[in-house]
């Protein structure tokens, strides 16, 4: 694979030529009675040649999947992210970078609910160790059918791309139901 020269880093550096963030979870994964489903389980940025500066950071965009749960029966509708922590900026990308996860227009059975972290206002923000909680009314909602958006987005610091050769950057983890929350 090549590499190319970019002026803006600098004679003879490079942007990173691959980046890519794999392994949110498998295609399908059954809990229980559920199972849930990510429209991409990959998300492969390619090969970057620019991005948008967020003050020493690098935005390298926001990315849209498609998030489902289907239970067989009604069941409370919870979930959480695993991955490597970077605190409370989000989920390790690389060495130094990071990324968010925010989910938008949680459904359950078709009626709009919000997302809750216990004893949290609303945000739909995912962060490390959090599990979110389809609520109706302030309360628990259990149902058969969960759906939502998930907007990823991925940060590098500025001088983390700046390289001579290809580099690879990798952010890991998997979406989960968590049944009994």
């Amino acid at each position: 694979m090549r590499s190319e020269s970019l002026n803006r880093f600098g004679p003879g550096l490079a942007l990173c030529s691959v980046l890519l963030w794999a392994g949110l979870m498998p295609e399908e994964a059954l809990a229980g009675e559920c199972r849930m489903s990510l429209s991409q389980p990959r998300v492969d940025y390619g090969l970057i040649r620019s991005a948008e500066r967020a003050g020493d950071q690098l935005a390298l965009g926001k990315r849209t999947l498609q998030l489902n749960i289907a239970c067989a029966e009604s069941a409370p509708m919870a979930l959480r992210f695993t991955g490597v922590s970077a605190g409370s900026k989000g989920f390790r990308f690389g060495r130094q970078g990071y990324f968010t996860l925010s989910l938008q227009h949680p459904q359950v059975d078709g009626q709009a609910v919000e997302l809750r972290v216990s004893g949290e206002p609303p945000s739909g923000q995912l962060l490390p160790g959090q599990t979110l909680v389809a609520r109706a009314g302030g309360a628990p909602i259990h149902g058969r059918r969960f759906t939502a958006l998930v907007n990823i987005e991925t940060f590098v610091p500025a001088v983390g791309l700046a390289v001579r050769d290809e580099t690879a950057f990798e952010g890991q983890g998997s979406f989960e139901w968590v049944p009994g929350a």
